[in-house]
């Protein structure tokens, strides 16, 4: 069993930042992928950031140049540094941890409100 716990969201001004922490748990091995999506209300949930074995890592579009994705493997430890918050950004944002290749697991989210 995985377990995955998302953390660090809150209310922020726009221009502000924030730091989100997704702490993996379990029976972890064989780990391909972690991810932070975001849903806001009415909208779907979209990849915001993506971290694979080998180091590699994609952004969304819309926040390039802005978030930054990191892993501290001795902490199963997956990081989104977010700078230059907008209020577009507000959503609940969420982690997913992929083992292998079907095997995936969510976080319950943390919410991140940006005010204008």
């Amino acid at each position: 069993q995985v377990h995955v716990v998302e953390s660090g969201g809150g209310l922020v001004q726009a221009g502000g930042s924030l730091k989100l922490s997704c702490v993996a748990s379990g029976s972890i091995f064989s780990i391909s992928a972690m991810g932070w999506y975001r849903q806001a209300p009415g909208k779907q949930r979209d990849l915001v950031a993506r971290w694979r074995s080998g180091g590699s890592t994609s952004y969304a579009d819309s926040v390039k140049g802005r978030f930054t994705i990191s892993r501290d493997f001795a902490k199963n430890t997956l990081y989104l540094q977010m700078n230059n918050l907008k209020p577009e950004d507000t959503a609940v944002y969420y982690c997913k941890l992929t083992q292998g290749i079907v095997s995936e697991y969510w976080g319950q989210g943390t919410q991140v409100t940006v005010s204008s």
